[in-house]
């Protein structure tokens, strides 16, 4: 800030560590699989890109503020009251205004310890102060989360399934985190990967319902395919989404966003086939590594978490997959160094990440 010596930022900051997103590129190579960032192998619909065409002859026009087609059609899949819904760019955004606006300097937001890492970055943004709670086994502990809510605490940032886990809280575990937590506190249930653990999952939304002090999330980005349009959405009680609706900007969403997260929440039939594929290929990745040594976690997300005897171990097979080129994740940054986080493509994506972490498993165990 030595060039700004009258301007200062507010608290927190300056002690951000700026996110770093899945990688995209190996040097020296122009054909790549990215297994590094849970998108979906299969794109979106046909009708969500069908609907984002026709809504470009749209683009001079500023789009609708009340988002109402893409809430009725959220509420309509999923049984919920569209007033209850509030969407963003993406869900991160949603997250954003839950922050905003429920935390600030000399509260406390509590996170796991392998919890999605924009939380302790929206944590300071807003001046309050991170509490990581310690899993077990790379599972939430709904008891040791309650244990650290203090008069301080003001929310409790959750992902469910867990990323880079995989794991999950059941419908039970998550009533008795609810019911366990002070009103003062907010749940928020971020399920960005929830349409990847079961056909019908919706135990964030049941609690919505039964519980003023949640909130739950949702993204476009993964099932859906539309990562790259940056949609999301959140479900509460219409007094949180009232506080929430009062800093989110009138035009965060475009017409072509709009139009293409409508086609695509409506489009179920493809939704089923990606989360069918998604759960072959899950439970083959993860039987092929187990076969090879490895820990493997059964995840309910469209990604494994492969464990190697170290991290050195890990980063030389990260360096053999780049090789080949396959890219994953390393989630050294999440408390995992010994792990790789590999996001599940088509059948030939998991076929060659297989095959090349056999043979370099084989190579290593010769030496």
């Amino acid at each position: 800030m030595s060039d700004l010596p009258g301007i200062r930022p507010q608290p927190g900051i300056m002690e951000i560590a700026l996110y770093q997103g899945g990688a995209a590129h190996i040097a020296g190579r122009d054909s790549v699989v990215k297994l590094s960032s849970n998108e979906n192998p299969y794109g979106p619909s046909d009708k969500a890109r069908e609907a984002a065409v026709r809504a470009t002859h749209q683009m001079h026009r500023y789009p609708v503020t009340d988002h109402l087609g893409l809430r009725t059609a959220i509420a309509e899949v999923h049984g919920i009251d569209p007033d209850r819904v509030i969407c963003g760019a993406g869900s991160d955004e949603v997250l954003q205004f839950a922050t905003q606006c429920f935390a600030g300097p000399g509260d406390e937001v509590i996170m796991t310890q392998h919890g999605f890492s924009m939380y302790p970055i929206l944590t300071l943004a807003a001046g309050a102060t991170p509490v990581v709670v310690a899993e077990q086994a790379r599972r939430v502990d709904p008891d040791a989360v309650l244990a650290a809510v203090t008069p301080r605490t003001r929310i409790v940032f959750l992902t469910n399934p867990g990323n880079p886990t995989g794991t999950m809280l059941e419908a039970d575990q998550l009533r008795h985190l609810a019911e366990g937590l002070p009103a003062h506190v907010l749940l928020v249930h971020d399920g960005a990967y929830a349409e990847f653990a079961d056909d019908g999952f919706r135990a964030d939304l049941d609690l919505v319902e039964a519980f003023p002090n949640v909130l739950a999330t949702r993204t476009f980005s993964k099932i859906y395919g539309l990562g790259g349009l940056r949609i999301g959405w959140g479900y509460a009680s219409p007094d949180l989404i009232g506080v929430m609706n009062r800093v989110r900007q009138p035009f965060n969403l475009s017409t072509v966003q709009l139009a293409a997260a409508e086609a695509a929440m409506r489009d179920r039939a493809h939704v089923e086939r990606c989360r069918s594929e998604n759960a072959k290929w899950r439970d083959w990745l993860t039987a092929a590594l187990r076969d090879l040594g490895l820990g493997c976690d059964d995840s309910r997300a469209n990604f494994v978490l492969a464990r190697f005897p170290d991290q050195a171990t890990a980063h030389a097979c990260d360096d053999a997959l780049k090789e080949d080129g396959l890219i994953v994740r390393r989630v050294g940054g999440y408390g995992l160094p010994e792990a790789l986080r590999i996001t599940i493509g088509d059948e030939a994506a998991c076929r060659r990440v297989a095959h090349v972490i056999g043979r370099f498993m084989a190579e290593r165990n010769r030496t």
